[in-house]
């Protein structure tokens, strides 16, 4: 694993890897990046490893990007089957901070239902679980979901719930993660 060092530039709220706990790394720690996947980072520091959310990638001297607008196609709303296209698209830039696979190929996402709220709004359920029952991460994982379900032009609510059954087992996979992670 290659491992990018930067100087933080200013305090900033992290998550501790894998119990989620948020942290405040200080100015002038050395942080090692270890994954840049998804818009979010993960650090090492002193040691530790840490999940560094989109908006703070100024404190590891990243300039922030903004997402792009959501697009429209030129002859109206999406249809339904156009925006579970870009929802499934969307849910696989979220990564976890552990793994550099996303969590669609990773066999996390077991649901995501679309309902119609409105003439051309959405609400979106999604159900996922984690590689392990007591991994803390999971409410950063979820709001990383729901937030880039949000984020999506027609989707006006997400729901994201954590289930446990059935529980996640490395024959979740895709062809592709496994290959990735070197398990074919």
């Amino acid at each position: 694993m290659s491992s990018e060092q930067k100087i933080l530039t200013r305090d900033v709220e992290a998550s501790v890897v894998p119990i989620g706990t948020k942290v405040t790394l200080q100015k002038g720690e050395t942080a090692h990046i270890t994954q840049s996947l998804g818009g979010t980072y993960t650090v090492i520091v002193n040691g530790n490893m840490f999940r560094i959310e989109p908006k703070d990638a100024d404190a590891l001297g990243i300039e922030v990007t903004t997402a792009p607008a959501a697009t429209v196609a030129p002859s109206g709303p999406l249809t339904q089957e156009q925006l579970e296209k870009k929802v499934w698209e969307s849910l696989k830039t979220c990564y976890d901070p552990e793994i550099p696979v996303n969590i669609v190929d990773l066999g996390l996402i077991y649901d995501c239902h679309l309902t119609p709220i409105g003439a051309d709004n959405y609400k979106a359920d999604v159900k996922m679980t984690l590689t392990a029952p007591g991994c803390g991460m999971g409410p950063v994982l979820a709001q990383d979901v729901q937030n880039k379900l949000i984020s999506l032009e027609p989707i006006d609510e997400a729901n994201v719930e954590l289930v446990w059954d059935p529980p996640w087992n490395q024959g979740m996979m895709t062809e592709a993660a496994k290959l990735q992670l070197g398990l074919l």
